[in-house]
């Protein structure tokens, strides 16, 4: 199988600080602004802290010293205990804070894509692979959470410290604070190269990593068919070089940290011999106290490790704004963009308006109407010379107490049918009415709640049994109960070591295809909705079941509107109008034994499941119960 490298690699990095992005993240700041000011307090409060000790150990050296003052060392040493546990204390309440910061801001980031993950149009998911919007939510949050906690604010306290202690060289002695500044020159240089450098690793990093979780979300989900076709040593191979492709960026990075920490280390040093040659002279000529240059030493080590810290924020500011750029263009695509949520629901309903949905909601009697229907799935805004449609001018009506069949080949159009019904996409041309009122001026929660889906392709939550079946209405437990004996499967959950509160794997994997469609069928009917869509509904469960399922369909048909996708022929033999679909468009309609009696398409396709014959003078009950309709 292919990586498919380029589908999951990372966007270029932007530029280290974005104003229009800072205001954004800063919305999310500002409920927690507190936090922001006491944090700023606690830093300043370190940041002057950090002067005690050079500050005593010159009165001590120059005056204690000299003059046997015992009791100035004594409360020398005492102020200098004091100041080590004030700044613990500031140090531990600053790193407290701005951790809460990060993780409420991250909290509340992760409410806010997942929130508006729900309400994108399903056109948004067919593009976007699924490991792309897992990293949104986790990595790159996880960089902004970097970028409050040890990035912004610590800034701010390191800048603050750097300006405490150059001022107060400066006013010390101007002299050797110039001599200790004469490798800053140097450090910006070093930083500079290490930014750059680290920026280039940073992204690879980012890219290697995205294509192992991508590689892995898919090799995973799919573990059933590796193992099947023994594909393991394949693809443990293609494994082991993104591994290694992993490893080798992050020893790339590793080395540029290697030599930037050491780099720095030395011009340090440098610095400090500098201050030593600088002042060896004075103090020999009296010009200069020791206790000065002891000063002085301290004061050159406390401010070049904030300088150091700098480069390393850095860093994190440009990884955060590259994240937040991510992050902020999924939480800028449109909402409304497929129509999905537009209409009433986005801008305001009218009183006459919100009386006819607040009719619809409750209605128990739906008429469905599909009038001159043409789609496309190609993007908004093709050219429509280039549209590539797949239906084409579709055009019936489903009654209450009615059932409507769709049939034809595989790519015909049936399933497209069922998604725009759902409005999970908008037809380009013509419209869908349900009770005369376009969908597409019906909020869609208005308009699913009128509908009860069973899909063939079942998909079941992680949870108990009762939590999958109750999906779309706060049941009682007698009322899932009730629904489940309806379609028989109270009878396959009564099997379950703990019955309705069995607990289901991710997918429903527990469970077999047949359980999970009867669980799916349980979940539909449980809402009792008006609709009722049927894809090939029976298709997995046995012949026994299939048979309660039918009997039971009957009652629950009974004044529903009712709209079966077919494959197999058994299942639709009894249908008020059958619509045979080809190549998108209505090619036949009738009953199951008018559309025999054609000998077109449909009879066609009833002879290669039922292999043969007069397909016209047989009745429904030659139909194969294993017969399927590709």
């Amino acid at each position: 199988m292919p990586e498919s490298a380029a589908y999951h690699d990372e966007d270029v990095l932007g530029k280290a600080y974005d104003g229009r992005l800072m205001r954004r993240l800063l919305r999310y700041v500002r409920p927690y602004r507190w936090l922001v000011v006491v944090s700023l307090v606690l830093l300043m409060l370190d940041g002057l802290l950090q002067l005690v000790g050079p500050v005593l150990t010159q009165r001590v050296i120059d005056v204690a010293l000299p003059h046997h003052d015992v009791a100035m060392a004594t409360r020398a040493a005492v102020l200098f205990a004091v100041s080590l546990a004030v700044a613990f204390v500031a140090q531990f309440g600053e790193t407290m804070l701005t951790t809460l910061l990060g993780q409420r801001v991250m909290r509340d980031l992760r409410n806010d894509i997942f929130a508006h993950l729900q309400r994108l149009p399903i056109r948004f998911f067919d593009r976007t692979p699924v490991g792309r919007l897992v990293t949104r939510t986790t990595a790159d949050v996880e960089s902004l959470n970097e970028l409050f906690t040890a990035g912004v604010v610590a800034g701010l306290g390191d800048l603050f410290t750097l300006a405490a202690i150059g001022i107060m060289m400066l006013i010390t002695d101007w002299r050797l604070a110039l001599a200790a500044f004469g490798v800053i020159p140097f450090i910006y240089l070093s930083s500079h190269l290490f930014r750059r450098a680290v920026r280039t690793s940073y992204r690879d990093i980012r890219t290697r990593l995205a294509r192992i979780n991508a590689f892995l979300q898919e090799r995973i989900s799919g573990m059933r068919i590796l193992q099947l076709f023994g594909m393991q040593r394949r693809e443990a191979a293609a494994f082991e070089r993104l591994n290694e492709r992993y490893l080798n960026a992050n020893l790339r990075s590793i080395v540029y940290y290697a030599v930037y920490f050491p780099t720095i280390e030395v011009l340090s040093t440098v610095a400090l011999a500098s201050l030593i040659v600088a002042s060896a002279h004075r103090v020999q000529m009296g010009g200069l106290l020791v206790g000065t240059v002891a000063e002085f030493l301290q004061l050159v080590r406390r401010f070049f490790q904030p300088l150091q810290d700098l480069s390393d924020k850095f860093n994190t500011l440009q990884q955060a704004m590259a994240a937040s750029e991510r992050i902020f263009n999924l939480l800028d695509e449109p909402e409304a963009a497929s129509g999905e949520l537009a209409g009433p629901s986005a801008v305001g309903v009218a009183p006459a308006a919100a009386a006819e949905l607040a009719t619809l909601a409750t209605a128990r009697a739906v008429t469905i109407a599909f009038e001159e229907v043409w789609f496309s799935y190609d993007a908004p805004g093709t050219p429509e010379s280039e549209l590539h449609w797949v239906l084409k001018g579709v055009s019936f009506e489903a009654c209450p107490g009615q059932t409507l069949a769709l049939v034809g080949h595989t790519g015909a159009g049936k399933t497209t049918i069922v998604n725009l019904l759902l409005r999970f996409y908008d037809p380009q041309r013509g419209r869908i009415t349900v009770n005369g009122m376009d969908t597409r001026y019906i909020p869609a929660s208005v308009l699913r709640g009128l509908i009860g889906y069973v899909q063939q392709d079942i998909f079941l939550f992680a949870g108990d049994v009762a939590g999958n079946i109750r999906l779309s209405a706060p049941l009682s437990d007698a009322e899932v109960e009730r629904a489940a004996s309806r379609v028989g499967a109270d009878r396959i959950i009564r099997r379950f070591p703990d019955g309705y509160a069995h607990p289901l794997g991710e997918r429903g994997g527990s469970v077999s295809v047949g359980e999970r469609q009867l669980l799916s069928f349980a979940r539909a009917i449980a809402a009792d909705p008006a609709v009722l869509v049927l894809d090939e509904a029976t298709s997995a469960v046995d012949s026994e079941i299939e048979a309660d399922i039918q009997r039971a369909l009957a009652e629950l048909m009974t004044g529903r509107t009712t709209i079966a996708i077919a494959h197999r022929l058994s299942t639709i033999v009894d249908a008020d109008e059958i619509l045979v679909l080809h190549h998108g468009q209505v090619v036949e309609r009738g009953t199951h034994r008018n559309l025999l009696t054609r000998r077109g398409l449909y009879e066609r396709l009833y002879r290669l499941q039922v292999g043969g014959g007069d397909a016209a003078h047989r009745g429904p009950e030659r139909l194969p119960a294993s017969g399927v309709l590709g």
